[in-house]
């Protein structure tokens, strides 16, 4: 099991610059977990899309079907205090935290194409690019 945060799951169902990455982290490890919050992350995003008219509101339908589907059963909720701590010892937000929290929490790596989370959690955080090619923590 790994944790992807929602740029992972992002690049999974829509397609950017990392599709290619995230579609081999999933065939490594098809077995993701995230915090609830990547719901609403993932919504907010697919708002931007709908907005720029890069998606109509039927393939953002079927955008998040398919990643709640994947995701279900593997969604958690996170102790604020475990959050708190991460923020406390870092510059990144308390979202971010959530993510970085759960992995430490279920003892996984954390995949992410955030830049910012990769510098502050080396230990804990690998980049999409890194896991698809067979970089892990376990």
């Amino acid at each position: 099991m790994i944790v992807v945060d929602v740029n992972a799951i992002v690049y999974l169902w829509l397609p950017g610059e990392q599709t290619e990455y995230a579609r081999k982290v999933l065939v490594r490890d098809p077995d993701w977990a995230a915090p609830y919050l990547w719901r609403s992350e993932f919504r907010n995003i697919l708002v931007g899309y709908l907005r720029r008219g890069d998606l109509n509101s039927e393939e953002a339908a079927r955008c998040i079907r398919g990643a709640e589907a994947q995701l279900s059963g593997h969604e958690y909720l996170i102790p604020s205090g475990l959050v708190m701590e991460k923020v406390a010892g870092s510059q990144c937000s308390a979202y971010d935290c959530e993510y970085v929290a759960l992995a430490e929490d279920l003892n996984a790596t954390l995949v992410t194409a955030d830049e910012k989370v990769l510098r502050t959690f080396p230990k804990l955080a690998v980049s999409l690019a890194a896991f698809a090619a067979g970089r892990s923590f376990d």
